[in-house]
């Protein structure tokens, strides 16, 4: 099936904050505004809490780090009546899979990233006081800022020379930075964490420290990112404000620094090597990837061996749904839910709600290159379908030593706010690798914080622990208070 997508239309879909009609989440900076020399625009993906940017300058703009749909980019310079003239990549990135080669393809710009990303896509290395030219005041210049990633760089816009402006990609981010643990499965350009660190720490006391207060930063991610932690909700900054309360900036040492940053690590997403290999050899045409995808009227039989992404909420889940299947709802953020349940070496067919949201999904999905994995997608069919148990908070509350109460929140919330008494916790992030370690004879009531990822959590202990009895409370738990222990 050839399916036309409206991809001029998916500024809401991609997550990106439209003010004053042209794609953007900051205001110019009183600079900006005087000189009128340039203009920048932050696009931002809400859903994975990236940052993006066009730099422009006398009709011509510089993208940096674009996000999987171009047409958003290609609006906006239709708005300026600007030209794009190149793609700049702070570094590979695992979050999400990047726009680069499709922009280079389609209106025949070079790419720059540096030398270390050992990109297999055309491109022209940006390291170390490597120049881009915009006009004759107008310059970007690269300075290597390791310890995200090997391959990171960050981005100093000069006027006459004078640095105001710094893209800092995953290095620097606003009241944080980027983490270093994201690179360990890496394949053979594998560096470790530890050393990723001490890179890092080099990198804010030589590089970032040494840049004037006043320079503007602006970050390739915000608060909700995966690719950093504790970070503000701000989406610009100053060096002078980050030098005074970013903690990364208050370490003397290098190894106080090194601990602070691995002491909490988070779990990795399944889908980052992924998106990280994707990102290295350039994603494919956006609208050419989604119409090979095959609308289907029924999913073939599979006895449980094929993946079941269902899509819809999770009443409409509990109510009928195909034995097996996942839940994940959708809602903001949930295709890092997606990338974190779902192996990408993992086919899967996907269920949608109704006709209308089968475009938005499958676009939603690409933002992390899992629309190459959908064998199929369809509206949802109640044949041969299955019910799940309710929750029956009266026996439950009565007969609570008969039950396996699992939390599947983080154990930071779950020791901060500890609900019941003899309770399992397992993250739902981590859920999927521990399920064999449940009591499958004793029946399971599962509970997070509002009842989206235990709606997760019981449709996967229902497919992958199937003689269990799994009950999801819901958003029951709202009826409990966090006072038991």
């Amino acid at each position: 099936m050839k399916r036309k997508l409206f991809l001029q239309k998916s500024l809401s879909v991609f997550g990106l904050v439209l003010i004053n009609g042209v794609v953007s989440s900051c205001k110019n900076s009183s600079k900006e505004q005087a000189n009128k020399l340039y203009t920048v625009k932050q696009f931002v993906d809400e859903g994975l809490a990236q940052f993006s940017y066009a730099l422009e300058a006398e009709g011509k703009i510089v993208l940096i780090d674009p996000t999987r749909n171009p047409s958003n980019y290609y609006a906006y310079a239709t708005t300026q009546n600007s030209k794009i003239i190149a793609v700049v990549e702070t570094h590979t990135h695992a979050d999400f899979v990047s726009a680069h080669r499709q922009v280079h393809e389609e209106q025949h710009v070079p790419i720059y990233i540096s030398k270390y990303a050992k990109a297999t896509y055309p491109h022209e290395v940006f390291d170390d006081n490597d120049t881009l030219k915009l006009t004759d005041h107008v310059s970007l210049r690269a300075i290597n800022t390791p310890g995200h990633s090997q391959d990171s760089i960050s981005v100093l816009l000069e006027v006459d020379g004078k640095v105001e402006v710094i893209f800092t990609g995953d290095g620097l981010l606003l009241g944080g930075v980027g983490r270093p643990d994201l690179r360990e499965s890496d394949g053979e350009f594998s560096v470790q964490r530890e050393q990723l660190a001490k890179q890092l720490y080099q990198t804010i006391r030589t590089k970032y420290n040494e840049l004037e207060d006043n320079i503007v930063v602006y970050p390739g991610h915000g608060a909700g990112s995966l690719c950093g932690q504790s970070l503000s909700d701000a989406k610009e900054s100053t060096i002078g404000y980050e030098k005074a309360n970013n903690p990364a900036f208050q370490y003397k040492s290098e190894r106080e620094f090194v601990d602070f940053l691995l002491k909490d690590p988070l779990t990795i997403p399944a889908y980052f090597p992924f998106a990280i290999e994707v990102n290295r050899r350039g994603a494919d045409n956006l609208e050419n990837s989604i119409t090979k995808i095959p609308a289907i009227t029924a999913i073939p039989d599979q006895s449980n061996a094929d993946i079941v992404v269902d899509t819809r909420s999770s009443d409409d889940f509990r109510k009928a749904h195909i034995k097996g299947a996942l839940n994940i709802p959708i809602r903001n953020k949930w295709e890092t839910w997606l990338g974190t349940i779902v192996h990408p070496e993992e086919k899967f067919y996907l269920i949608v709600e109704n006709e209308k949201s089968v475009e938005t999904t499958l676009e939603t999905i690409s933002k992390i290159g899992y629309e190459t994995l959908v064998k199929g997608v369809i509206v949802h069919n109640p044949v041969n379908a299955v019910k799940s148990l309710d929750f029956n908070q009266d026996d439950f509350d009565h007969n609570r030593s008969t039950y396996q109460i699992l939390d599947v929140r983080t154990k930071e919330e779950a020791q901060a706010k500890p609900i019941f008494n003899e309770t399992d916790v397992i993250p739902l992030q981590k859920l999927r690798e521990q399920i064999s370690s449940l009591d499958a004879d004793k029946p399971i009531v599962i509970h997070c914080a509002s009842g989206y990822r235990s709606a997760i959590a019981t449709s996967l202990i229902q497919r992958y622990l199937p003689k269990a009895t799994v009950i999801d409370m819901g958003n029951k738990i709202k009826k409990y208070t966090p006072t038991e222990k």
